[in-house]
């Protein structure tokens, strides 16, 4: 540790000859060090926000673009207030899945306040993730009510099985960054959330006993693919951040398996189209990064570069696949893909765990590496036991909202657009928008 600590002083020019032998200073500015990292780390996952916002909003219509604004706007404000109040308490409480001793509205604890802003992006992420699926047709007091129960409730419920120190944790589940904890979360939840909403109107046409799948293409590309790269640059500090140490070592490794996933799953989502369409699909090339990089998380500390690329490949074929059979034959309405980017490439990496993980002086080794099926059955364990808590969850939440306040807005308001409908404003004045169907 002092190879990293003296370097350090001789850097700030701090004589290092009263502080080489006293601990407590060491350990003072290794503390400091740690709340700087996460810190800032947090910051680059809060920006992530503003990549979510542009990615749905570039693959949707522009006359919803002042409504995506505010929802994840609000997702952030609503979930931090709701996570502070309740959220932590539930997902790192004493007793894992309740209030214990270090509920977060009564601590003064300078690491519990460190550790909270930087899950509190977490649970932020997990709730913005159901925006895209539900887009352009859901009421915006009922996306405030659902937001605020995934991020007061049903994520930290979930992560306290987990991250919390829960039976999955127990067992040995292994999920560094949040491949399920955070995406599958999201991803299942807006699953749950598109079916019982059901598609926009003129999405799937009937004719002839049969249904037609109609294409209904965002409005700026160039503005997706921007919040794209915010993600891909937030993800830095979404999975280095995760080391939850400024003096980690394997901050770098995190880095570079991070990197070369969200690559492969690029390039292997571009090629995929291009075979089976003709063509190389920008938007799907897009989600293909997404999908690297979500499968990466949960494994990115665990496995080798080389296995990273093969997970980022795999996850970028994964989600072509998904997102045509979700859309063509399910006849799920997912505008952006969030389901098949995050629930099911966040289930893909967190399995694969159990295939490549090659850590074996911290007793992690995957079935490809010599490690037996053991870890492979927990990581499934792991991704059904979030499967079934989010879809039931939130099944009952969103069939509880349509039911009450109700969950989708009218037909003339959806034709119309949610800009001007649900709040009275046009996110392009000026420029002729198209309410046609």
């Amino acid at each position: 540790m002092k190879k990293i600590i003296l370097p350090i002083f001789l850097l700030l020019g701090i004589g290092t000859s009263a502080f080489a032998d006293d601990a407590s200073s060491i350990e003072l500015l290794l503390s400091s060090m740690d709340m700087i990292w996460l810190t800032l780390a947090a910051a680059l996952v809060f920006f992530m926000q503003a990549g979510f916002a542009m990615v749905e909003i570039g693959l949707t219509r522009p006359k919803n673009a002042g409504n995506i604004i505010m929802k994840n706007l609000m997702d952030f404000a609503g979930g931090s207030l709701i996570f502070w109040a309740v959220g932590w308490a539930i997902m790192y409480g004493a007793s894992y899945g309740g209030f214990g001793s270090n509920l977060f509205l009564f601590s003064e604890d300078s690491s519990v306040l460190r550790d909270w802003i930087f899950q509190v992006v977490f649970a932020a992420t997990a709730a913005t993730i159901v925006s895209g699926a539900m887009a352009e047709r859901t009421k915006f007091n009922a996306y405030l009510v659902y937001s605020v129960v995934i991020s007061g409730l049903i994520y930290p419920v979930f992560g306290s099985f987990t991250w919390g120190g829960g039976f999955l944790n127990e067992l040995g589940f292994h999920d560094f960054a949040g491949s399920t904890i955070v995406h599958s979360v999201g991803g299942w939840a807006a699953l749950m959330g598109a079916i019982i909403l059901g598609p926009r109107i003129g999405k799937y046409i009937k004719k002839d006993g049969k249904v037609e799948v109609k294409a209904i293409p965002g409005h700026n590309l160039p503005l997706a693919a921007l919040g794209v790269f915010i993600l891909w640059f937030g993800w830095f500090g979404f999975n280095c951040g995760s080391t939850l140490s400024g003096t980690d070592l394997s901050i770098a490794h995190v880095a570079i398996t991070t990197t070369l996933a969200a690559s492969a799953g690029a390039i292997a989502a571009m090629f995929t189209m291009w075979i089976s369409m003709g063509k190389p699909d920008v938007s799907m090339s897009l989600n293909g990064a997404l999908a690297g990089l979500v499968g990466i998380t949960a494994g990115t500390w665990a496995v080798t570069p080389g296995a990273a690329i093969i997970i980022g490949l795999l996850a970028g074929i994964i989600v072509v696949f998904s997102v045509n059979f979700i859309d063509k034959k399910l006849h799920i309405d997912d505008p952006v893909g969030a389901i098949s980017v995050h629930g099911v490439c966040g289930a893909f990496g967190t399995i694969a765990v159990g295939l490549f993980a090659n850590k074996p002086d911290d007793g992690l080794v995957g079935l490809f590496y010599g490690g037996g099926a053991g870890l492979l059955g927990v990581q499934a364990l792991g991704v059904l036991t979030g499967f079934l808590w989010v879809t039931i969850t939130s099944g009952i939440l969103f069939l509880i909202i349509k039911k009450t306040i109700g969950l989708r807005v009218k037909d003339h308001e959806e034709i119309k657009g949610l800009d001007m409908e649900e709040h009275g404003s046009e996110s392009y004045p000026g420029f002729q928008i198209f309410h046609n169907v």
